[in-house]
This record gives C-alpha cells, structure tokens and sequence, in this order.
C-alpha cells in the first residue's frame, strides 16, 4: 500500500468514476440495441453456435437460425426445431418423431431464452465496456454483462455489437466452471415476409405422421 494515503484515495476515486462513466456508456448502447430490435416487426437470424469446455477438451460446434416476432420464435439447430407461440412451448425432435409441449413459466426461464436472445440484457445484470475487435472491417464493441445475482450459473456475457448497424453480433457466455457458449451472427435480416401459420402448430399433421405428442402439464 501506498504510504500517501491521500494520493492512494485520489487513485481509488478516479478510478470508480472511469468505471461509472464505463457503465454509463454501455447501458447508453444497450439501450440503442434495445430499441433497434424492438423497431422491427420481425427479424431472422442465421448463426453459428460454439460450445467450448478446455477442461474436458470438448468444443462443438453447430448452425441454427432463429425467426423472432415479438416473444414468438422458430428456432432450428442441430435437428430440432423449437417454436414458442407466446404461451406454449413446442420442441419437436423429428429423429425420434416426438413433440414435447409444455407451458411457458417466466419465473423457470432463468437461462437466456431465445425470445430473449436479443433483450435478455435489460434486466439482471451490470455492464461495462471491453475491447474493441474489427471483424470484417466492421467496429464491433464489446459489453461486458456481469450477473447481480451472485449465485447465478452464469459467471459473464460479453456481447458483440456492430457499431455500425447496432445490432448484437456476437454473445459469449462463460458459466462458473469456465465452459463457454459462442454465438456467433452469419445473417440478420429484419422485416420478411413470413407465413401467418409460422407460429401456429399443427397437432394433427403429426400424429398423422406417426409422432408421439408428450403433453407436459
């Protein structure tokens, strides 16, 4: 420890204000990307996903791709489909033709939801500024998201966003054990035309396929 006591607090202050001024910056940015994505009637994204453990030396990686519409969702990746139609949830695994449905409970949704894949940082957590990568020639500016909740699984988010467009480009998520889960945008495209019945699911067209519907209450 410094022997100047004074100076040493000078140092100290300073130093909370950068990071106040960090923060605020960041929730200034969060709150552009917040708006942006509610300003679309819809948007669909192609992405790839990375799941990387270098304690088991397990790294997987997948594609998917996520239509959104308010707090419904389509989401595919690695041979299911999952559909949220605002109150049921629909996981359809065609490998071994079955369907789970299960109501929807906010208060359960404790992970980053894919109706929340764009939002989630709006609640929960605090924020700072990081680095700063070119991708592409693009600036993207990363935000770190640290959990309030010091019990979480989630140990922090850094989220990726593209300055330009200011929509989130990347999101990599590191649980307490240190494994970390990439997701990565190819494609973000907003405002398609898309089907009426994108949402809507049809019971009887599985059962005619042979599907076994899993009813969870």
């Amino acid at each position: 420890m410094k022997s100047n006591i004074y100076k040493f607090a000078v140092l100290g202050i300073l130093f909370i204000t950068a990071l106040t001024v960090q923060a605020q910056e960041a929730t200034v940015l969060l709150d552009e990307v917040s708006s942006k994505v509610k300003s679309y009637d819809n948007i669909a994204i192609n992405f790839k996903y990375t799941l990387n453990n270098t304690k088991e030396n397990i790294k997987q990686d997948t594609r998917g791709d996520i239509t959104l519409q308010s707090d419904k969702y389509v989401l595919n990746m690695m041979g299911i489909t999952r559909m949220f139609n605002g109150a049921k949830i629909y996981t359809i695994v065609p490998e071994d033709e079955e369907v789970t449905i299960s109501n929807y409970n906010e208060e359960e949704d404790i992970d980053i939801s894919a109706s929340k894949l764009l939002t989630f940082y709006e609640q929960g957590y605090t924020n700072k500024m990081d680095v700063v990568q070119t991708v592409k020639g693009r600036k993207i500016q990363f935000v770190k998201l640290i959990p309030i909740d010091t019990n979480a699984e989630i140990k922090d988010i850094l989220l990726g966003i593209d300055m330009q467009t200011k929509h989130v480009y990347k999101l990599i998520q590191t649980d307490s054990f240190g494994t970390q889960y990439t997701i990565t945008v190819n494609s973000f495209k907003t405002n398609q035309p898309i089907s009426e019945t994108l949402f809507q699911f049809d019971e009887k067209k599985y059962i005619d396929d042979g599907y076994y519907i899993n009813k969870l209450d």
